[in-house]
């Protein structure tokens, strides 16, 4: 089924101005067809009337044997009209005329209402002259008239004023909606940006009332979206900070007592524990200070890797800039190379520098995840034990902070079924 906005346009600019031009053409359209099928078709067909009682008038003069030259003279001032009753040997033959052009048949019409089929009406080619030749008393009289007289030549010019005027109004609702739009496009650039952690500069609201309102509610979600990571961040370290000190007298209490299973199992737990505010803390401080720029992402991951040793391959462009807070673009690899490390054996890196983003990919040979669980992995604390070992310590936190991350630079992480047999993550940032 054909729907209208299969053939429309699709950005805003273009179909503003479709909704601009679409009612112009329409009424320039309309009103050419009126016009020249009604309103010139009119006048012409006044025009021939005039002219074929006149030329009635001059067959009756022909006729009259009582018509001398001077009664021949007067008609001819009198309708303005040069006509001869009997066509001279040398007149351009009937062959010669163009006999088609504009409402000749209009005219045509009109004269064989009075004189009969037996005309010829046409022109000299290059010249305006109309000659109009009818037969009397057994001769060819002949009319020659200026073409003024039966066609209205200069119907056109209203058809150009019109396109003059279209076109100027068109021109000056372009140049209104080149304003309207450019708010609009700049306010979008503005809210990409935000999402991306940055702001744009030079940022104002502009344009008309419903943008500019939508602008202040841009930056109003903005800062709050801001002051709320930022009591996160704040909240998140301080409870961090505040645990480390009751979770070292733990360890300190569990060093005096007496080693059994149990004192293993509880150290071994609150080792997890501090592992695991350890990794908040890295949170908070990863965003305290992490100024967004342009920076190196290939140089970052190929240092990034070279921590893990050299059996982690890394293959694609050396260099490869973008925009973001390199530090926790860089906890956020770290996590995904060492999620892939923590349960497979072997891992590969590959940078991917596409036209408009940006892709940063991990695989691994391990146990991988089931595809209807991608999501579920990365659900904070979120632990797969059927597709990993409940041995291998972790907070459940690596995919999670790694999309998080992403995603306040205008990306995403996802996964997929690695070649290697195991997973694959892909982090994709915008250039």
């Amino acid at each position: 089924m054909l729907r209208l906005r299969d053939i429309t346009p699709r950005g805003l600019y273009a179909r503003s101005l479709l909704i601009i031009l679409a009612p112009v053409l329409i009424i320039l359209c309309l009103m050419t067809w009126y016009y020249y099928a009604n309103h010139i078709a009119e006048v012409n067909r006044k025009l021939g009337q005039g002219i074929a009682r006149d030329a009635a008038l001059i067959r009756d003069a022909c006729r009259n044997p009582a018509y001398g030259p001077g009664d021949m003279a007067r008609i001819q001032y009198l309708l303005e009209t040069e006509f001869t009753c009997s066509l001279p040997p040398g007149a351009v033959p009937d062959s010669a005329l163009r006999q088609s052009f504009s409402y000749n048949d209009t005219l045509k019409s009109e004269l064989a209402g009075r004189l009969g089929d037996d005309i010829v009406v046409g022109l000299i080619p290059n010249d305006t002259k109309l000659h109009i030749r009818f037969p009397v008393a057994g001769k060819t009289a002949e009319i020659v008239m200026d073409r003024k007289r039966a066609l209205v030549i200069n119907s056109h010019f209203f058809i150009v004023w019109v396109i003059f005027f279209s076109l100027l109004m068109v021109a000056l609702a372009i140049g209104f909606l080149n304003q309207q739009v450019r708010s609009i496009l700049r306010l979008s650039e503005a809210a990409r940006a935000f999402g991306r952690g940055r702001d744009l500069d030079g940022f104002r609201p502009s344009g008309a009332t419903e943008v500019r309102d939508a602008a202040r509610a841009i930056i109003d979600m903005k800062n709050r979206l801001t002051a709320f990571a930022e009591q996160r961040t704040a909240m998140l370290a301080g409870v961090s900070h505040d645990l480390r000190t009751p979770l070292t007298r733990l360890k300190l209490t569990l060093a005096l007592m007496p080693e059994t299973e149990d004192m293993k199992a509880a150290e071994s737990d609150l080792d997890d524990m501090a592992m695991m505010l350890d990794e908040y803390l890295a949170f908070a401080r990863g965003e305290e200070g992490d100024e967004p720029g342009s920076f190196d992402l290939g140089a970052m991951v190929h240092d990034i890797v070279s921590g893990f040793g050299p059996h982690v391959p890394v293959s694609g462009p050396q260099s490869l800039s973008v925009r973001g807070r390199p530090l926790a673009l860089k906890r956020a690899i770290n996590n995904l190379v060492s999620n892939a490390l923590k349960y497979a054996s072997h891992a590969r890196v590959t940078l991917v520098n596409g036209p408009h983003w940006a892709e940063v990919i991990v695989d691994d040979d391990g146990p991988g995840i089931p595809p209807e669980r991608y999501e579920e992995a990365f659900r904070p604390f979120s632990r797969l034990d059927e597709a990993r070992s409940q041995n291998v310590s972790g907070s459940g936190l690596g995919l999670t902070l790694a999309r998080d991350t992403a995603r306040m630079h205008g990306g995403d992480v996802r996964l997929a079924p690695s070649p290697l047999g195991g997973l694959r993550a892909i982090l994709r940032l915008p250039h």
